[in-house]
């Protein structure tokens, strides 16, 4: 039998304002987020690591939805399991109730700590301190589930985190009909599978998802004078996209030219010609950032 040791640590956890719920994993292991991370907006999240038995993510969700708590559900899990000495397993419930498990031949330093919501664990770690660290930093961080959950990702790194190295990182929420569309729970999905700095970079993987698919209260859009207008023709002139004169004027147009250059940025969630003489703030520090 293969052995697929993933050594690693991460944390499980659910938003309960947000009715969100997530996994954040880190590892020196390719691609981690590919095995460990399992979540469904309404059943919970799970994260199967150490000799990682990857089909207990899909069940675990699976028992999760039909009712069975944290508890209850780790317990199935590690039931008849031959290998569950060398299993480590975190899991949130609908209800943000926490269960982990970390097997006792699980390579040293190993174990867990359960919050309020939440539960981190890892093994091949530099010590305890990077859950003792994971957990400060998600329960004082504010704000949505990914942020508190990047935040607890960066301190274990900070204080440790596997102790082989650094390789791969992965950020996934889940929440009812927060994916792209509204017809799906995908609400954020980012992985770095094989990076010298694999959480750094997903941290700037979620500025980039803020970007593209966060949203900015109508009343604190920008009006388009003229001023800015000038500003949006001389950009769009000089890429391409805008033929005709810089008089700042926010003509047909320069709508149109605009709305080709918001296609080709992908940010028809932060700008429509259905508002067209308002401009999202985000998008113009983009603007006068990259452009």
């Amino acid at each position: 039998m293969s052995r697929l040791s993933l050594c690693t640590f991460s944390i499980v956890a659910h938003d309960p304002a947000e009715n969100a719920w997530g996994v954040a994993v880190a590892s020196k292991f390719l691609a981690a987020g590919a095995v460990v991370s399992w979540a469904r907006a309404g059943a919970g999240a799970v994260a199967t690591q150490a000799f990682a038995r990857v089909s207990a993510g899909p069940q675990g969700l699976e028992l999760l939805a039909a009712g069975l708590s944290a508890d209850e559900t780790l317990e199935r899990l590690l039931r008849d399991d031959p290998q569950r000495a060398h299993r480590q397993i975190g899991l949130v419930d609908a209800q943000g109730r926490a269960a982990a498990f970390t097997g006792e031949e699980c390579f040293p330093w190993a174990g867990h700590r359960l919050g309020r919501g939440y539960t981190c664990q890892g093994n091949i770690l530099t010590g305890p301190e990077t859950l003792d660290a994971m957990a400060v930093a998600f329960e004082t961080t504010s704000g949505e589930l990914a942020g508190r959950l990047l935040a607890a990702l960066r301190a274990g790194d900070a204080a440790g985190g596997d102790r082989r190295g650094k390789q791969s990182a992965a950020l996934l929420v889940v929440k009812p009909g927060g994916g792209y569309g509204g017809d799906n729970d995908r609400y954020l999905d980012l992985r770095v599978d094989d990076h010298p700095d694999p959480v750094n970079r997903l941290a700037e993987l979620l500025d980039l998802h803020r970007l593209y698919f966060g949203s900015t209260p109508p009343e604190a859009r920008l009006p388009i004078d003229a001023a800015l207008a000038r500003e949006l023709q001389t950009m769009l002139a000089r890429h391409g996209y805008y033929q005709g004169p810089v008089n700042g004027q926010w003509d047909e147009a320069s709508i149109a030219a605009f709305w080709q250059f918001v296609g080709t940025e992908n940010l028809e969630e932060r700008w429509s010609p259905d508002d067209a003489h308002r401009l999202d703030p985000v998008v113009l520090d983009f603007i006068r950032a990259r452009f």
